[in-house]
C-alpha cells in the first residue's frame, strides 16, 4: 500500500486525476510510465513525433487524427494530465455504474465515446461533418480498397441517410442517432494494462 502511495506522489494532481478519469492508481502509475517513455527530450510534455513513434498509431489510417486529438488549435505540447484525459475516452465503461446527474459525464461514457468519435471526423470544428470531412477519414481508413468513385458513393450514401434535416452534413445529433445500434463502448474500449 506504501509502495502505490509513494508512486503516486511522483505524478502530479494524481488523485484529481483518478477521479476525473476513473482511472485506478496502478493504471495511472503506468500511463505515467509510458507518458515518461514517449517523452524523448525528459522536459515532461509530448508533442505530435512522440505519438507518431507508436507503432499503433503510426500504422493505423486515422493514426494522424487520433494524435491531433491530444492537442488543442496552436497547441504544440501536450501535458500528462491532458494525456490521461484523452486516454479515457478509451477506458472501458463500467458494467454497473449507476447515473449519477450531479457528477460530470465521465470521458468513457458512451456520451463521452460518441462526442470524441464525432471530433476525429469533424476537423474544421463547425459542428458538422461536411461530405469532405468524411470523404478524408473514408480515403484514409479504405485507401487502395477502393475507387475513387466507390468513396465518393460511400460518402454520399452516408450522408443522405444521416442528414435528417437535409443540410448535406451531418450534425452532432444526427451522427449520435446514426450510431444508436452500434456497441461504441465496446468499439472504443482498449483495455488499459489489466
Amino acid at each position: 500500500m506504501g509502495s502505490s502511495s509513494s508512486n503516486m506522489n511522483n505524478i502530479p494532481n494524481s488523485w484529481e486525476l483518478m477521479q476525473e478519469t476513473g482511472f485506478s492508481a496502478a493504471h495511472l502509475f503506468r500511463l505515467h510510465e509510458r507518458f515518461k517513455f514517449m517523452d524523448k527530450d525528459k522536459k515532461g510534455h509530448l508533442r505530435p513525433e512522440d505519438f507518431e513513434a507508436v507503432q499503433e498509431l503510426s500504422t493505423n489510417p486515422i493514426g494522424d487524427r487520433i494524435i491531433s486529438s491530444f492537442f488543442s488549435p496552436g497547441q504544440e505540447t501536450v501535458d500528462f494530465p491532458s494525456f490521461v484525459r484523452v486516454l479515457a475516452h478509451f477506458r472501458p465503461t463500467e458494467k454497473n455504474r449507476s447515473r449519477d446527474d450531479t457528477q460530470p459525464e465521465q470521458a468513457n461514457s458512451s456520451m463521452g465515446k460518441l462526442k470524441f468519435a464525432f471530433q476525429l471526423y469533424d476537423q474544421d470544428r463547425d459542428g458538422k461533418i461536411s461530405r469532405e470531412e468524411l470523404l478524408q477519414v473514408l480515403r484514409a481508413m479504405l485507401e487502395m480498397q477502393v475507387t475513387e468513385e466507390q468513396l465518393q458513393s460511400m460518402a454520399e450514401r452516408a450522408i443522405q441517410e444521416a442528414d435528417l434535416d437535409k443540410d448535406n452534413a451531418i450534425s452532432f445529433d444526427e451522427f449520435r442517432k446514426s450510431l444508436e445500434k452500434v456497441d461504441i463502448d465496446h468499439k472504443m474500449s482498449i483495455g488499459f494494462m489489466k
